[in-house]
């Protein structure tokens, strides 16, 4: 069985594009997908890279019309939590880790990304934090509680200098094996090569 590695941020709005369509891709090539997290911030400093909105606001103003595009392509819904900048995406993301230790990285991923980007959810609330994981069938609590373990916070720095390492500059980045993609606008080539593979 051919494997799909993905390194991301949740912070990132392109990988949630992508996290929309990783589980059908996984499905049609008969293929596996594990979730890595890290701290994009991390990543980028350790490869000399910049967040789109530091760069220009014309690009930044871009970037939100192309979000756009790309959630009206794929049919999801598209609506940033007002408060995203204030989330503590380093818990999020740690989360991640949990989650995948309980083999279910993939509800995880998917409906905290919902909540950030496509039907906001105030993730700055800790009630309401521990209610949406609760909804995902996790016990919300007890997942933020074991997150917060120092085992959890060294892995997600970790992941950061294993990214870098192997080539990675942004979020979503994509393996299959050691070919290297980056942006939800890869995933044709995702797809192929995860084909390729099971030849």
């Amino acid at each position: 069985m051919a494997t799909l590695e993905l390194y991301f941020d949740l912070r990132s709005p392109y990988t949630y594009m992508a996290t929309t369509k990783i589980a059908g891709i996984a499905e049609r090539t008969g293929s596996a997908v594990t979730y890595t997290p890290l701290r994009i911030l991390e990543l980028m400093k350790l490869t000399g890279n910049r967040p789109t909105n530091m760069e220009s606001p014309n690009k930044n103003r871009y970037g939100k019309i192309d979000l756009a595009r790309w959630a009206a392509r794929y049919g999801v819904p598209f609506s940033p939590h007002p408060k995203l900048r204030d989330f503590d995406y380093a818990e999020l993301n740690r989360g991640v880790i949990v989650a995948s230790e309980q083999g279910r990285a993939q509800q995880y991923v998917h409906g905290v990304m919902r909540a950030i980007f496509g039907e906001p959810v105030d993730l700055t609330d800790r009630g309401t934090l521990i209610s949406l994981l609760d909804d995902l069938g996790f016990a919300g609590g007890e997942l933020l509680e074991a997150a917060a373990g120092p085992r959890y916070v060294e892995q997600l720095e970790r992941n950061a200098h294993v990214a870098a390492e192997r080539g990675a500059f942004g979020s979503p980045t994509f393996y299959v094996g050691e070919q290297m993609f980056f942006g939800n606008d890869r995933l044709d080539f995702v797809e192929q090569t995860l084909r390729e593979a099971r030849r």
